[in-house]
């Protein structure tokens, strides 16, 4: 039995003639008419009583009919649902982003992608820049948002936004009273520092300005995740500097103070292997804000 024949075959018995259903299919009545034939011969019973003069199913073709409209509607959905998935409407989108992502750049690339296509499926896994990037190579992510820090051959990548860095102090501190501080106001300060093996460019980069600045901060207590160590600096454990956008706070808890110093900013990318041909990804990139 092929599909096509059954399709025939429902238009047939719902129009109760050959000629009309033949006209509705943009067929002829004789190619028709041997659609049928073998759709009966492949299921070895007759579907119509050719005895009458008016076409009629026999009771082999009623049961049949239901069975057959199931199976055209199910044969159409599934053609539309291919189609859908090739125009990256339907599937699912595996995405990995670094913790500072959450605060803006996450929910601006996401919402305007949900917006877009509301019926793909989308994973989220947070995950170091370095993570991010063994996984978009392996496939297990189709894009990321990370901290790019080094070249890449196979990745490509669109700048989100340029983050600054910022001090994060407990709402007590004397210099929570100004406007701006600078890197040496923090010289006599305990730290609460990014993790190291969590992201070694972004930490080096800051224990490089502070040099700059004329001194090595004491860290006195390192975390993975922003979340922690605004909490520690909650907790008047020590300052912090944190790049740019940072968690909403109490300020009587923490406040964030723009730094004095002009220093360099630091780039969220949105990134994805070029290898990667998944029709959701392309929707993705299409609908990213710029």
């Amino acid at each position: 039995m092929e599909l096509r024949q059954a399709a025939a075959f429902v238009v047939t018995a719902d129009e109760g003639h050959v000629g009309r259903a033949a006209a509705r299919l943009h067929v002829t009545q004789p190619t028709l008419s041997r659609q049928i034939a073998a759709l009966e011969r492949s299921l070895g019973v007759p579907l119509f009583d050719r005895t009458r003069r008016q076409l009629a199913l026999t009771p082999a073709g009623e049961v049949f009919l239901a069975g057959a409209r199931e199976l055209v509607r199910r044969a159409d959905e599934l053609a539309a649902a291919a189609q859908r998935a090739h125009r990256g409407e339907l599937g699912v989108l595996r995405v990995g982003f670094v913790q500072s992502a959450t605060f803006a750049a996450l929910p601006r690339l996401l919402g305007a992608f949900r917006a877009a296509v509301p019926h793909v499926r989308v994973e989220v896994t947070a995950m170091t820049t370095l993570r991010q990037v063994d996984a978009l190579a392996d496939d297990r992510i189709d894009a990321g948002l990370l901290r790019p820090q080094f070249t890449v051959p196979d990745l490509r990548l669109r700048t989100m936004s340029h983050d600054e860095l910022c001090a994060a102090l407990p709402g007590g501190h004397p210099l929570a009273r100004r406007r701006r501080v600078s890197l040496a106001d923090l010289a006599d300060e305990s730290f609460v520092f990014y993790e190291r093996d969590s992201g070694p460019a972004v930490h080096d980069t800051i224990v490089g300005h502070c040099r700059a600045a004329g001194f090595s901060p004491r860290i006195v207590q390192e975390a993975v995740d922003v979340q922690t160590i605004v909490a520690l600096v909650a907790a008047n454990l020590g300052v912090s500097l944190l790049i740019t956008p940072t968690p909403h706070t109490d300020e009587k808890a923490v406040v964030y103070r723009p730094l004095v110093e002009k220093l360099p900013t630091w780039e969220m990318s949105l990134a994805w292997s070029v290898h990667n041909r998944s029709p959701v990804l392309a929707r993705l990139l299409e609908s990213a804000p710029a």
